[in-house]
């Protein structure tokens, strides 16, 4: 398969378990969030708290930015397999790893400097939501380039 039919297809597959994935955990377990502020959460990292009074338009925004970061994500691993032909050899420690970096550099480094809202990181919180990463994101993208 070409690498942008391949980026395409790792890209959506992950945007789509993620952000089902974030619905069920901090929509039902966790905050009791509707889906609609979770997704107005992601579009506060560009437009800050006026993503919150921007209703279902503000959310859809928020659900394209998901899809584009998990399509550009998909895009870094490309090169990483590219680059790194040793990762090859086993894709579901490559996609832990892989899992772990993504959320890292998303709530270590991106985070921080967008308008998203401060969060304070809890053990609690870090272990579920780079647990929601490695499964939803590191392991189906390595998984498609993988096989």
């Amino acid at each position: 398969m070409r690498p942008f039919p391949l980026v395409l297809k790792a890209g959506l597959l992950a945007g789509t378990l993620d952000i089902i994935a974030a619905i069920l955990v901090y929509g039902y377990i966790i905050s009791h969030a509707p889906a609609l502020r979770i997704l107005q959460t992601v579009a506060s990292g560009v437009y800050g708290s006026k993503a919150f009074a921007g209703g279902w338009a503000m959310a859809i925004q928020g659900l394209l930015f998901h899809y584009l970061i998990a399509i550009a994500w998909a895009g870094v691993f490309l090169l990483l397999w590219q680059l790194l032909p040793g990762i090859r050899r086993n894709w579901v420690l490559t996609g832990i790893g892989f899992g772990v970096l993504v959320w890292a550099v998303m709530n270590l480094l991106v985070l921080p400097v967008s308008g998203a809202m401060p969060t304070v990181l809890t053990v609690k919180g870090v272990l579920v939501s780079m647990l929601i990463v490695v499964l939803c994101v590191g392991l189906p993208v390595a998984a498609v380039f993988g096989r």
